[in-house]
Formats: structure tokens, C-alpha cells, sequence
């Protein structure tokens, strides 16, 4: 199961700021949620945490039944597209989306056979064998989703900042992901600070302010 449940989640940096407030929530598999507020509030925080790029002061976190505290980032079910996304530009688009799966050491059949069906479905087919440096941001984005999709994960992670640069880029990353709940039953949890963003994607809306849910519909 790809359920996300979080059981008094907290957050305090050694200089006494408590980012993430005693937050419980249960977010049902493939379910699209958002996490909105103000900078700061702590939602950008809950990701990084279920991601494991931040380490958790108190509470429990799991996927499934499986408590993920202690596990590590590379072996969680999940996959992040934060503003981080780092391509290698060297590489061409095929081998980016191929590397996380040989690092898995998957037979080479595998591979090519998520990494064509990713490109199909993010339509990046004829850009496969360009360059990372020759590609469109909007190609750049979708191989760094693409990446993401052949781990075949449970959840997606999506911090806002991911397409923060271009309003047309953030619609279309906005398209793209509930593509991907929508064809392949992905659990999505995403991070805005945009109220009209939010509420216009007709999603589950988890509200946040100064690290606690204020409110959730």
C-alpha cells in the first residue's frame, strides 16, 4: 500500500525553531494532497522529512505499515522532484532517466523498457538520445519526472519550487503529475504557497501555519 501516515510528527532545529508542530495525518493511497500555507510554516519541511533529507526530532512516519524513520532515503519507496533536480548535462536524456535503475543493477530489457515507456508517456520519444544541455526547460523537467517514474514509486514528493521559475512551466509540471496519479495510481503529495493554486486543482487541501495543520478539506 501506498498510504502515508503521520503520528505527531515534529521538527526543531538545534536553535530552538520548531518547524513542524506535533502533526498527525493519514493520507490514503493514490491520493492527491496538497500542503498549503506561508513560507516558512513548516509544509516544505514534511517532505523533506518523508523523504528523509531532514532528520525527524520526534514522531513516526510510515508507508504502508512500514515505519520509514530509519530507513534510508535510497531505499524508500518514494521519489522527490524538488528545485534540485539535477540532470547530468553531459548525458544524454536516455541516460539520465536510465541511471537510477542500473545503480539498482536491473537487467538492461528493464531499463529500456520503463525508460521508452516513460519517454512515451511525457513525450519526450525523439529527444532521447539529445543532450541534457540541448533541451528545453519544459524536456528538462519532464526527464527529471521521467527519472522519477521508472523507479516505479509508491509516492511522489513535489516542493513547488520544482517549476517556481516559468508560470507556463508550473502548469504544465501541474499536468504532468496528476498524470502520473492518474495513469499509474502514484500517491502525490505537493507543497504551494499559492491559494488559487491550491484550490484550483480540486484536490484534498492540508492548510498549514507556523507548523501546524490549521485545517484540512
Amino acid at each position: 500500500m501506498a498510504s502515508v501516515t503521520l503520528e505527531h510528527l515534529t521538527k526543531t532545529y538545534p536553535n530552538g525553531f520548531i518547524s513542524v508542530n506535533d502533526v498527525s495525518l493519514h493520507i490514503e493511497d493514490g491520493e492527491f494532497v496538497i500542503f498549503h500555507g506561508p513560507s516558512g510554516c513548516g509544509k516544505s519541511t514534511i517532505l523533506r522529512m518523508i523523504g528523509g533529507l531532514e532528520d525527524i526530532t520526534s514522531g513516526e512516519i510510515y508507508l504502508g505499515k512500514e515505519l520509514l524513520n530509519d530507513i534510508l532515503p535510497r531505499d524508500r519507496r518514494l521519489a522527490m522532484a524538488f528545485q534540485n533536480y539535477t540532470l547530468y548535462r553531459h548525458f544524454n536524456a536516455y541516460d539520465n532517466m536510465a541511471l537510477g535503475l542500473r545503480l539498482r543493477d536491473l537487467p538492461r530489457t528493464v531499463i529500456d523498457s520503463r525508460v521508452r515507456n516513460a519517454a512515451k508517456f511525457f513525450g519526450l520519444t525523439d529527444v532521447l538520445d539529445k543532450k541534457i544541455k540541448a533541451l528545453s526547460e519544459t524536456d528538462k523537467q519532464r526527464v527529471a519526472l521521467g527519472r522519477a517514474v521508472v523507479c516505479q514509486p509508491k509516492v511522489l514528493l513535489v516542493d513547488e519550487d520544482f517549476a517556481r521559475q516559468n508560470d507556463d512551466r508550473r502548469s504544465e509540471m501541474l499536468e504532468d503529475i496528476q498524470a502520473i496519479n492518474r495513469e499509474f495510481h502514484t500517491t502525490i503529495l505537493y507543497v504551494t504557497n499559492n491559494y488559487e493554486e491550491a484550490t484550483g486543482l480540486n484536490k484534498k487541501i492540508v492548510f498549514m501555519k507556523d507548523g501546524k495543520i490549521t485545517d484540512i478539506r
